[in-house]
C-alpha cells in the first residue's frame, strides 16, 4: 500500500474515448478519430444516421462523468485522514481532452495521481495510447507522477459483474429460446497484422511479441466468467467475436458478432446472448451496433437475441474501480 500521507490531494484520471456533443459535432469527431482527415460524406451520412436510429443520444460524456464522481466519492468515504482524492476527466477524442484533464491537475497542484481508461482489456492500439497522451502532456509541460491502471479484464468483481449481468440476459428469454442458447462476449474489433506463421496483433501495437494480448484477455474474461456461472455444465456454450470495425480497407479482428449470430442460427441455435464486455457504458456501438443492427440480424436469422446490460455508474462497478485505482497510487517521491 503506497505512503498516503496526510493533507494531499491525490488525483484520478478517468479517460473514455469520448464522443460528439450533438449532430452538429460528429463531423468534428469523425475527423479526430480519423487523425484530423475528414471522413467522406458518404461515412459521415452514415455515421448521422445511426445516430439519428439511436434518437440523436450521446451518452458516453455523462456516464462517464458519472463514474468519475462515483469512484472519487468511493476512494473518499474510506480515505485516511487528511487525505482527499479528487477525480477529473479526460477523453481521447472529444472535450476535455486527456492533456486539458492532466492541465488541470497540474493548475490544482497535484503531486500523485492515478490514471485509468475505462476498458477493461488492453492494446496497444487502444489503453496504451491513452497513456501516451498523459505521458505527453506531462513530458512537455509537467505534471504528477501517475500511475496507469491498464486494465481489468480478469478482475474478480468485474467478472462477478459479468457474471450477474449474463445471468440477467438468460433469464429474459423463454424456455424454448434457452435449449440452444450461446454467449457471446464481444470487444471492440481492431485492424491486424497477420505474421507468416498465421498470427495476429494490432496492425500498429509494437509491444506485444510472441502473441496480441487483446484476444487472449477478451477470451480470459470469457472463461472466467463462464466458469463463475458454470455454463459448461448447463449445457450452454460461449465464445469470443468483434464488433464495430471501422470502415477501412484494413483486416480487422474477427469473427464479427453479426456473422457469428447468422452461424448460430444455421447451426440451429435458438439464442444468442451478447455481453459486450470490452465496454462499460452506453453509446453507439451497444444502442446501434447491437441493439439495432444485431438485434435486426438475429430476426431475420429466426434466433433470439438478447444482450447484457451495461456496467455504467452501477455502484458494485464504481466499487471495483475505486479499488483497481487505490492499487496502482504511486508511492511519493523522495
Amino acid at each position: 500500500m503506497p505512503d498516503h500521507s496526510t493533507g494531499e490531494t491525490i488525483g484520478v484520471l478517468v479517460m473514455a474515448y469520448g464522443t460528439a456533443n450533438g449532430p452538429d459535432d460528429i463531423e468534428r469527431y469523425y475527423t479526430d478519430i480519423r487523425g484530423g482527415r475528414p471522413p467522406t460524406p458518404e461515412h459521415l451520412a452514415e455515421l448521422k444516421q445511426r445516430y439519428a436510429a439511436i434518437g440523436n443520444l450521446f451518452p458516453l460524456l455523462d456516464i462517464t462523468r458519472r463514474q468519475a464522481d462515483g469512484i472519487e466519492r468511493v476512494l473518499n468515504a474510506s480515505a485516511p485522514e487528511g487525505v482527499r482524492f479528487r477525480s477529473y476527466l479526460g477523453m481521447k477524442h472529444s472535450p476535455p481532452f486527456i492533456a486539458e484533464g492532466v492541465a488541470r491537475m497540474r493548475e490544482d497542484g497535484i503531486d500523485r495521481a492515478v490514471a485509468i481508461a475505462m476498458a477493461p482489456h488492453w492494446s496497444g492500439m487502444s489503453i496504451e495510447t491513452y497513456i501516451e497522451r498523459v505521458r505527453a502532456e506531462v513530458d512537455e509541460r509537467g505534471g504528477p507522477s501517475f500511475g496507469f491502471v491498464r486494465g481489468f479484464h480478469d478482475n474478480p468483481d468485474f467478472i462477478a459483474l459479468l457474471a450477474g449481468r449474463v445471468q440477467g440476459a438468460l433469464a429474459t428469454l423463454e424456455p424454448a429460446e434457452r435449449e440452444r442458447v450461446t454467449v457471446v462476449f464481444s470487444a471492440h474489433s481492431l485492424p491486424v497484422r497477420t505474421d507468416e506463421e498465421g498470427r495476429q496483433w494490432c496492425k500498429y501495437c509494437r509491444i506485444c511479441e510472441d502473441a496480441c494480448r487483446y484476444p487472449i484477455e477478451l477470451r480470459a474474461t470469457a472463461d472466467l466468467v463462464a466458469t463463475r456461472l458454470g455454463l459448461e455444465a448447463a449445457g450452454i456454450a460461449h465464445t469470443t467475436g468483434w464488433q464495430s470495425a471501422g470502415r477501412t480497407a484494413d483486416p480487422w479482428f474477427g469473427p464479427p458478432v453479426e456473422d457469428l449470430i447468422k452461424d448460430l442460427a444455421a447451426d440451429g441455435q435458438t439464442a444468442v446472448a451478447v455481453c459486450s464486455a470490452g465496454f462499460v457504458a452506453d453509446h453507439l456501438e451497444i444502442l446501434y451496433d447491437l441493439d439495432i443492427e444485431a438485434a435486426g440480424i438475429a430476426r431475420e436469422a429466426g434466433i433470439a437475441f438478447v444482450r447484457t446490460e451495461m456496467p455504467n455508474d452501477d455502484p458494485e462497478f464504481v466499487s471495483m474501480l475505486a479499488s483497481v485505482v487505490l492499487e496502482h497510487v504511486p508511492e511519493r517521491e523522495a
